[in-house]
């Protein structure tokens, strides 16, 4: 679609450079980043402030990259993988399908954990009416204006509904401020777990695959592709040490913490039965919001390989929901997938984003446009830093 086209279906640049930053926010503020972070509070305590401060230089260097490549070069993440070298692209493909899944089975878990804390449902019944309400969202006629709208909604709520828990739990400020710059802890499984959970596999394409749809490319569009990218980790970046503020603030007082929904505790605590219905509403905003966005975001990955998949976007994004569900009522153990579908994303992101640096370095893919040096020194820490500890932590894994 040429931006002309866009811009006659009555949604501007500005909608969608923000409607892409959303999407990408709320993907990496779902239900996974709210039971990691209450699982890691408890074991770090104020010091994982830190861990919320590395995860944002790491996504800032990730998220910066992509966005720029893949925009400039006007082709999805796939596309230019397979032109850097034949199969880059499938493999690429293969690997953030994989982390998509994980991801929205999880999602899927967290629209089951939220339905049950608000009207006493299964977790599978939860699960089963809300990817019901996922695809009735895709089968709107303005599939995009319809992402761009709803994802804002959920996001702006989220934000708000969390800062109210965060101001009610009463967290330790000081302690919190100076532990994130100096923390007494570190966990490299929290780092890899949280920034996979915020920033891996498919959540690092979603917000640029995004804007290529909305036709938002080129080099003379770098300053809305900036924006959009940098709003998207002000917004996630806002929610995250909000949600962090909550949680700290409770278990600092040495409340224990439902081991099956242990984010529930936090709310209830909080607000009483009041914040844990608020917590039902947040939680199931987060998994809806990111069915949508892991879905929307793994399809576009395989839809230009052929004009079938092309052609029937809404029918391949409804099957992925419907398998995840499936996989999800068969399975259970919500607390579990959400942690797993973290650390498995951790492990991709440092593949996805150096197929995606090397590409920048061909000319002749990204139309005569020299990436910053910066910028691809940033990237290439990222890589290393991300590559190294998703190592250490899976050989510590394995030694367990």
């Amino acid at each position: 679609m040429s931006l002309k086209q866009f811009k006659r279906r009555g949604v501007g640049i500005g909608g969608s450079v923000l409607g892409a930053a959303f999407l990408m926010a709320n993907s990496s503020i779902g239900p996974g980043f709210l039971t990691q972070t209450t699982v890691f509070t408890q074991q770090l305590l104020t010091s994982f402030g830190f861990v919320i401060f590395i995860s944002v230089i790491l996504d800032i260097g990730a998220q910066l990259n992509t966005w720029r490549i893949l925009t400039v070069s006007e082709m999805r993440a796939q596309d230019l993988a397979n032109k850097l070298l034949p199969g880059f692209g499938f493999f690429l493909t293969l690997l953030v399908i994989i982390g998509g899944f994980a991801f929205n089975i999880g999602n899927i878990a967290g629209c089951g954990l939220g339905l049950n804390v608000l009207f006493g449902w299964s977790f599978e019944k939860g699960a089963i009416i809300s990817c019901i309400v996922a695809l009735i969202l895709f089968w709107s006629k303005e599939i995009g204006k319809m992402l761009d709208g709803f994802t804002k909604i959920l996001g702006t709520l989220k934000i708000a509904l969390t800062l109210f828990i965060a101001y009610a739990a009463k967290p330790p400020i000081m302690q919190v401020i100076h532990h994130t710059v100096i923390p007494e802890k570190i966990s490299m499984a929290a780092i890899i777990t949280i920034v996979g959970g915020t920033v891996g596999g498919y959540i690092t394409f979603s917000g640029a695959h995004r804007l290529l749809d909305a036709g938002i490319k080129g080099r003379e569009n770098i300053h809305n592709v900036n924006k959009s990218a940098l709003s998207g980790i002000v917004i996630s970046t806002i929610m995250r040490f909000v949600l962090f503020l909550a949680v700290v603030g409770v278990v600092t007082k040495n409340i224990v913490l439902d081991a099956n929904n242990p984010a529930a505790t936090v709310f209830q605590f909080a607000a009483g039965n009041f914040g844990y219905k608020i917590f039902g509403i947040i939680l199931w905003s987060a998994a809806i919001s990111s069915v949508v966005g892991a879905a929307y975001t793994s399809v576009s990955f395989f839809k230009t390989f052929h004009p079938v998949f092309q052609n029937n976007e809404r029918w391949c994004i409804s099957i992925f929901i419907i398998i995840s569900t499936i996989i999800f009522v068969f399975i259970g153990k919500p607390k579990e997938l959400l942690l797993f579908a973290g650390a498995l994303n951790g492990l991709i992101l440092p593949i996805a984003l150096a197929i995606i640096l090397l590409a920048a370095t061909k000319k002749s893919l990204m139309k005569n446009y020299q990436h910053p040096i910066w910028m691809q020194v940033a990237g290439w820490m990222v890589v290393l830093i991300m590559g190294w500890m998703s190592m250490y932590t899976f050989i510590d894994w394995v030694s367990k």
